[in-house]
């Protein structure tokens, strides 16, 4: 028998049969803060970076259309990336947005299950992409002869076309764990989108089974990545510096420093985030902490690419009718 809840919390249907459990339509983003003064605030600083960040990537991606020097593996993959970031951000704001200026917590059930498999596939994209960029600066550093062969048109579309089917699975496979779960009393989330932890945690059902898949898919999924990126730039600097001109080295290491970058603030952020959740109880402290990795690196990446890559600068100026 489910326990009885207020109407204002959520609606419930149940159903007279024997053994069936109760229907959640609705769950409670208690987002930042509940104070009504500061909701203004929130929402014109989290407008100001998703505006920011999709101007950003779009342009980013519309310098690398346009230019023909460009269309090279680098910036094919820069390109998917910018775009990820602009989607990923988008499975979380806008609806934040929303609520605030709605002046509603609420998301339905079937919403939220669907921002958090949108969340993880992008998340993921993500972090394979940078993967993947790791690579391709690896085998221009440490193979330069050979790197048309290797780099060519067809593996860089496989290798996107892989990122995305694990991303895929990965996300669907973590779905379908949580619509086994059952939901009773305590729906409220404390943060700003449907974190598929903190849903998990809020379930009145044995959640074992999801917290060990979860746990597996973040090792093998978030460390084996990030495993190979370490390889790849220790193979990189162990390849610079045998590099004997002191120009040498950096023009070759300059050629992966934005990429580096983002690395770092993708990975330190995310880590940071679920380390410090680890330690603290605060869910408030974690949601804030989680801006990081959610919208903040996806709206600093276009300019740490742009501030770092003389290529990029002349191309958005030119799109944007300035000469370069």
């Amino acid at each position: 028998m489910s326990t009885p809840v207020t109407v204002n919390l959520l609606q419930i249907s149940q159903s007279m049969e024997p053994g069936n459990e109760t229907q959640i339509l609705e769950f409670l983003l208690l987002g930042f803060s509940e104070d009504p003064a500061l909701q203004p605030l929130i929402f014109g600083l989290f407008l100001s970076m998703y505006l920011a960040t999709v101007a950003g990537n779009l342009l980013i991606i519309l310098a690398i259309l346009s230019e023909p020097h460009l269309h090279t593996p680098m910036y094919f993959f820069l390109s998917n990336l910018s775009l990820v970031d602009v989607c990923f951000t988008s499975t979380t704001v806008p609806k934040m947005l929303v609520n605030i200026q709605t002046q509603s917590q609420a998301i339905t059930y079937a919403g939220c299950i669907t921002q958090m498999f949108f969340f993880i596939l992008f998340i993921g994209l993500d972090n394979f992409l940078l993967v993947v960029m790791a690579y391709d600066r690896f085998v221009a550093i440490c193979n330069p002869m050979h790197y048309t062969v290797i780099m060519n048109p067809r593996l860089c579309v496989q290798l996107v076309l892989v990122c995305w089917i694990i991303s895929v699975l990965h996300a669907l496979l973590q779905s379908l764990m949580v619509l086994r779960l059952s939901f009773c009393t305590h729906l409220e989330i404390p943060h700003f989108f449907c974190e598929l932890n903190q849903v998990i945690h809020s379930a009145c059902s044995d959640t074992f089974l999801n917290d060990l898949i979860l746990y597996f898919a973040s090792m093998l999924l978030v460390g084996g990545p990030l495993a190979g990126i370490l390889y790849s730039y220790s193979r990189i600097v162990s390849s610079v510096c045998a590099i004997s001109s002191s120009q040498g080295k950096y023009k070759a290491f300059s050629t992966c420093a934005s990429h580096l970058s983002v690395v770092s603030l993708f990975y330190c952020t995310g880590l940071g985030v679920y380390l410090s959740s680890a330690v603290t109880q605060d869910s408030r402290s974690t949601a804030t902490a989680s801006v990081m990795y959610t919208v903040v690196t996806p709206m600093l990446n276009p300019f740490i690419y742009s501030l770092r890559n003389e290529d990029i600068k002349r191309a958005l100026k030119r799109s944007l009718g300035e000469k370069p």
